[in-house]
């Protein structure tokens, strides 16, 4: 099964993502909070990622429709959130995705982003899908918590059908009785082989929804063992929520890495994606 279909490399902006070219890192804070601490954020990890050989693409979100509690921290909005990822991207000079949900958002945000971002809790939703692909803009899909990676196929289809190609799918986590994830490693190759490249998703995989009552909890300090594991596995990118202070941070901060330690993370996974990137 994981044999049958390599991937092609897909076009994300001007670049090139997936076999033969550079591994992605998609790394930013979980949800906007305001430009300065974006660029803060961002200047950082792409020079991080510059150095350790990683092409880099900023992503956050303008509005977190998902939050565990009402009163969550959500996010500027859709106008707002899309100015202040305009200016990241001129700034910086850099590829910049954000999620969207609802169908209606697709338009305005393929304006400014080079990929749209399709939640897990969402992976599903046909209009949403069809509205992002309709864009032309990259796709970049996670896979649900309650997926097995095969059905990710689905999703593949409906986006390719609106008449996109440029997809990428990403795994973080499945469910694992109340309140807790857990990665099958298995995952990555089985979604690989429906013919686009993976990405993991190293802090949200140590989530643990909510799992503090009014919001999720996390296990960052796992997070360097699960990516490391996904690079020997294969993928073509990680992606990491990553903050100056996490513990500060109005959104997922108990999963999201400080950006120093991101920073020693990418040196280490430069060092396995020197190997797998040959082999896989």
């Amino acid at each position: 099964m994981t044999e049958s279909n390599s991937p092609a490399p897909i076009s994300v902006g001007d670049v090139q993502v997936g076999p033969g070219s550079r591994p992605l890192l998609i790394a930013g804070p979980c949800v906007l909070e305001n430009l300065p601490i974006a660029l803060e954020i961002g200047i950082f990890m792409k020079e991080a990622a510059e150095e350790n050989g990683f092409i880099y693409m900023f992503k956050a979100s303008f509005d977190k429709a998902n939050r565990t509690s009402i009163s969550s921290f959500r996010g500027p909005g859709l106008k707002k959130g899309l100015e202040i990822l305009a200016q990241v991207k001129e700034q910086l000079q850099c590829l910049v995705v954000t999620d969207i949900h609802l169908p209606d958002q697709a338009a305005p945000v393929s304006e400014v982003v080079d990929c749209i971002q399709i939640p897990a809790f969402l992976c599903r939703q046909t209009d949403l899908l069809v509205a992002a692909s309709r864009t032309g803009k990259a796709v970049n899909i996670k896979k649900g918590q309650f997926l097995a990676p095969w059905d990710m196929g689905n999703a593949v289809e409906k986006v390719k059908d609106a008449g996109n190609n440029n997809i990428l799918l990403t795994e973080r986590g499945s469910s694992f009785g109340y309140n807790n994830l857990v990665v099958d490693m298995r995952s990555l190759p089985i979604m690989r082989s429906l013919g686009f490249p993976v990405i993991f998703d190293a802090t949200h995989s140590v989530q643990l929804p909510g799992g503090q009552g009014g919001c999720s909890g996390g296990q960052r300090e796992f997070v360097p063992f699960l990516a490391r594991a996904a690079a020997a596995c294969g993928c073509d990118g990680i992606f990491m929520e990553v903050y100056p202070e996490p513990d500060k941070a109005k959104c997922d901060g108990p999963n999201s890495l400080r950006l120093e330690d991101a920073a020693l993370l990418l040196r280490q996974l430069k060092r396995i994606f020197d190997i797998t990137l040959d082999e896989y």
